[in-house]
């Protein structure tokens, strides 16, 4: 009988949120994050992993190599922990929260990568009943401007010397479901996010003369309305769209006239053709309420993280781990996608896999305070759970790409 991914992961716990706790006082923001590189790599020194450092971001990618024989090219896998904070001043005791004024692990990310961490010591010690290699991704700039697609350009995928066949990741929760819940669906789980910038030209003059002037802000204010029409007319509401318009910004003054008015949008989507038929569509819509006002616009839509999805295979294996490690009781539907973006979507449009929720809420889930709220807590308590789920799930993937039979908690036939 060999040893469990439980009986390994319940001791680490404690070194967990030190590490945990370690990284939320240091949290740096984007794909440069030197601090957070070098706590990452003092934590995985001493596992004997090959690791290669990001050339054009803080990034670690670190491969364990499975001992156990396969016939052919030995399988790999890809499990990943994003590292970066949000902009967010946070809100709490002083001998708990980060050092970094204006920056916060607002998401939970510091738990992500010390359950990582975990992961690595777990398959370490597993490394003789590892039938191939797993690749450890440790992401910065998930939420801005995106560390994934260059860590993919760089060679992520085929760090372990082949191409990964699968890839996993979980992300916790402050809020929304009971401490210690797993959530998640197939297909669809997270939206794909662009960027509309729009700005009206007009010709600007005194406020008591607007007939000698092409006034843009009227005209921005019909396209912002009508932008809400285009979506609850023209999509389907089985294919969600939603288009959020965040900022406007025109004039000095009350008596003024500007030459132009500036907005920004956000647009989710959750399939291709909706991404694709709401850029024609904004773009078309705009430049026609324009030139019906005699002004001219400049649209400018750009491409954010894709559709994040779980491929129904990887997503049942996945799912099928979280209820032998943890009991079914521990599993929640998830009927419908959340209209959130991540970055993770660029590696699972490579590969297929799969990406879950867990809850790490403190408290009363109704009352607390959502992710990127400065006053967002996480419960240290998950983390030896998530190693473990990350550690199994990428075992079980290994053993069924190299042929092996698997039984729950990591234990080979």
């Amino acid at each position: 009988m060999s040893t469990s991914v439980l009986d390994l992961a319940a001791p680490l716990g404690p070194d967990l949120a030190l590490l945990r706790r370690t990284l939320h006082r240091i949290p740096e923001l984007g794909l440069h994050l030197p601090q957070t590189q070098r706590a990452v790599l003092e934590a995985l020194d001493g596992l004997g992993l090959d690791i290669t450092l990001g050339e054009g971001l803080s990034s670690v990618v670190a491969v364990v190599r499975g001992h156990r024989p396969v016939d052919g090219p030995r399988p790999a896998v890809l499990l990943r922990g994003d590292m970066d904070a949000l902009p967010v001043t946070e809100e709490g005791p002083a001998d708990v929260v980060s050092r970094h004024v204006g920056a916060m692990h607002a998401c939970g990310h510091d738990l992500h990568m010390a359950a990582l961490v975990g992961a690595a010591r777990i398959l370490h010690d597993l490394r003789d009943q590892l039938a191939g290699d797993v690749v450890l991704m440790f992401q910065p700039g998930e939420e801005g401007p995106g560390g994934a697609a260059p860590m993919i350009a760089e060679g992520l995928l085929t760090a372990s010397g082949n191409r990964v066949c699968a890839a996993y990741a979980l992300h916790v929760f402050s809020a929304e479901h009971p401490v210690g819940t797993w959530f998640g669906r197939p297909g669809p789980q997270m939206a794909a996010a662009d960027e509309v910038v729009v700005r009206v030209v007009g010709r600007g003059g005194h406020g008591s003369a607007p007939h000698r002037t092409r006034d843009p802000i009227p005209v921005a204010c019909e396209m912002v309305v009508a932008l809400n029409t285009i979506v609850t007319r023209s999509f389907d509401v089985f294919d969600p769209v939603v288009v959020t318009v965040g900022r406007i910004a025109g004039g000095s003054k009350e008596n003024i006239i500007p030459d132009d008015v500036v907005f920004e949008a956000t647009v989710r989507t959750l399939s291709a053709g909706s991404r694709r038929e709401i850029q024609h569509r904004i773009t078309r819509l705009c430049h026609g309420i324009a030139e019906a006002h005699g002004l001219t616009v400049e649209v400018g839509y750009r491409l954010g993280y894709p559709v994040t999805r779980n491929d129904p295979a990887e997503f049942d294996l996945a799912r099928q781990v979280v209820t032998d490690l943890f009991g079914v009781d521990r599993w929640a539907p998830m009927p419908n996608p959340e209209l959130g973006s991540e970055d993770m979507s660029f590696v699972l449009d490579e590969v297929p896999g799969a990406y879950l929720n867990l809850s790490a809420c403190v408290g009363d889930p109704a009352e607390a305070d959502d992710n990127h709220s400065a006053r967002a807590r996480f419960d240290d308590a998950v983390l030896a759970d998530a190693a473990a789920f990350l550690a199994e799930v990428a075992m079980r993937r290994l053993s069924l790409a190299s042929g092996r039979a698997t039984t729950p908690h990591g234990e080979s036939t």
